[in-house]
């Protein structure tokens, strides 16, 4: 992974790609953000974690660089021990 990280850099934006594995992945339709007043709604139109293929995208900025293995980010919101899939750069300011 060193190789694979090497060029990443402090202030830099990357997306992260998670595996949301307490996802109930029989899930197709929710209440918006919990509010039972609210109708439900398919969770394709939705930011739930719970749906069919629990796969997160998070845009998060690179705040520092821990030999090379050890990277932190802001604005990462997932469960501690989320599994991480895959990082990839943000190109002119979009996924």
């Amino acid at each position: 992974m060193r190789e694979a990280l090497r060029d990443l850099h402090i202030g830099e934006d990357v997306v992260v790609h998670t595996w949301l594995d307490r996802a109930d992945r029989d899930v197709l339709r929710v209440h918006p953000r919990g509010d039972r007043t609210r109708p439900e709604i398919g969770v394709f139109s939705t930011r739930s974690p719970d749906r069919p293929n629990p796969i997160g995208l998070h845009r998060v900025k690179i705040i520092s660089i821990e030999d090379v293995l050890r990277i932190r980010v802001e604005d990462l919101d997932v469960l501690h021990m989320t599994p991480i899939l895959d990082l990839k750069p943000v190109l002119q300011g979009r996924y």
